[in-house]
């Protein structure tokens, strides 16, 4: 691709039936298509609440295969629309084998790959080590009829190896979808950094890999475990160009399609005069395989 092309963020409320987030996610991506977007992605695990606000097996019934209700639905609208699709979904690989993943459907209806997210928090409220395994396909990037993509998935999104991975294998455009928030009793005192904070560490990803990137979210107070405060997610989605610069936001709480124009030509441009990638020190960063190096300690 080296014609400019627009891209859509589905920002959406989530906390209804697999069935109806279903319904709600395809035509909300029907909206955008509407609108001229070629290139859509919708929020982390869109078919259901965020459910990792606590342990429960039973929970475990939502998952679903690669092939299964997400990808005949989407996969047919894609061929339909002649969109590229990013479709995060709660994905059943085995009986008891469950990832945290997303579907690249290209414009054809064909599955262009699978992404399996890498990092995994374990915090209140976050407890995805319970339900998901680790990723293992790695960081990667997909050929899609919108040129090469990179998808990773919200606790990926703070770690600078995984986005220059992603751009290493030739990805133009970072989209991660997300699903983050405010525990309600933090939000006075550290919501706005907190938020900051995210944004920022994208923007720098964005920066120091020339590279768009594309953050969508949730909105709206979701409490899964009736005895818990829940999680306030705080919406904002946003598109950054390679120099960081702000295309497009949202708010805090209202569904939104967010439209941004990706532009191979300015990200030539960019890459060109700020060439990060052709001055990196490979033969310097062997201790970035190290958990952590003591003083004086060489890396491997």
């Amino acid at each position: 691709m080296d014609s400019p092309f627009p891209i859509a963020l589905l920002q959406l409320a989530l906390d209804g039936t697999p069935e109806e987030n279903l319904a709600k996610g395809l035509f909300w991506t029907r909206k955008a298509a509407a609108r001229g977007a070629r290139l859509i992605c919708l929020p982390e695990l869109y078919r259901s609440a965020y459910f990792c606000q606590r342990e429960d097996p039973r929970f475990f019934d939502l998952a679903e295969p690669p092939d299964g209700p997400s990808e005949r639905a989407f996969s047919a609208l894609a061929r339909e629309l002649g969109v590229v699709l990013v479709v995060p979904i709660f994905e059943r690989r085995a009986p008891g084998l469950y990832h945290n993943s997303a579907l690249v459907i290209d414009a054809d209806g064909r599955r262009s790959g699978l992404y399996r997210k890498m990092h995994l928090p374990d915090d209140p409220g976050y407890y995805e080590k319970f339900y998901f395994a680790p990723g293992d396909l790695g960081m990667r990037a997909f050929a899609t009829a919108c040129g090469t993509i990179g998808v990773l998935i919200c606790w990926d999104q703070w770690f600078p190896e995984a986005a220059r991975l992603s751009v290493l294998h030739g990805a133009g455009v970072l989209l991660i979808p997300t699903a983050i928030g405010w525990h309600p009793r933090e939000k006075a005192e550290q919501g706005e950094r907190q938020l900051e904070a995210w944004m920022t560490v994208q923007r720098g990803h964005a920066v120091a890999n020339g590279v768009y990137l594309a953050a969508v979210n949730r909105i709206g107070l979701e409490r899964p475990d009736p005895a818990g405060e829940g999680i306030e997610f705080w919406g904002h989605s946003f598109v950054a160009g390679p120099q960081g610069e702000i295309l497009c936001r949202a708010g805090k709480d209202s569904e939104e399609i967010l439209l941004a124009t990706v532009d191979p030509g300015h990200l030539e441009a960019v890459r060109r005069n700020w060439p990060f990638l052709r001055d990196r020190r490979i033969d310097a960063y062997g201790g970035l395989l190290a958990r952590f190096l003591d003083a004086g300690q060489e890396g491997p």
